[in-house]
């Protein structure tokens, strides 16, 4: 009998543990996929636009100075203001990409079919 006992203890105490745990790991889950999760593909996002500028690209930055890339290293970004003014940003303040400059490959093939429209 004392045996019985235990085990409904055992069982009610166990059933109290997970009424317990699930709407914690509930909120854990909701936090997850309505904050952290976003937010990495946001940070992924930046990350590969960073990765990809080039000279060319038309850019603004975080303080909202719009310019074009002159020269572009690991870490550093001289951008072209006007024709006289290059100021040099940490490539992480780069915002976004207004304008992508022109693949070489187009450049080629322009050059390529100008002379034959002038003809």
């Amino acid at each position: 009998m004392w045996n019985l006992a235990a085990d409904a203890a055992a069982q009610t105490s166990s059933a109290s543990y997970l009424t317990t745990i699930i709407p914690f790991v509930l909120m854990f889950a909701v936090l997850y996929f309505l904050l952290i999760r976003p937010q990495q593909k946001r940070q992924k996002q930046r990350n590969q636009m960073l990765n990809q500028l080039k000279k060319g690209d038309k850019v603004t930055t975080i303080g909202g100075l719009h310019g074009t890339i002159v020269e572009i290293t690991d870490d550093i970004v001289v951008l072209r203001v006007n024709d006289v003014t290059k100021l040099t940003f940490d490539r992480s303040a780069v915002n976004s990409v207004t304008s992508q400059a022109p693949a070489p490959a187009e450049k080629s093939s322009e050059k390529s079919s100008k002379p034959a429209e002038k003809e």
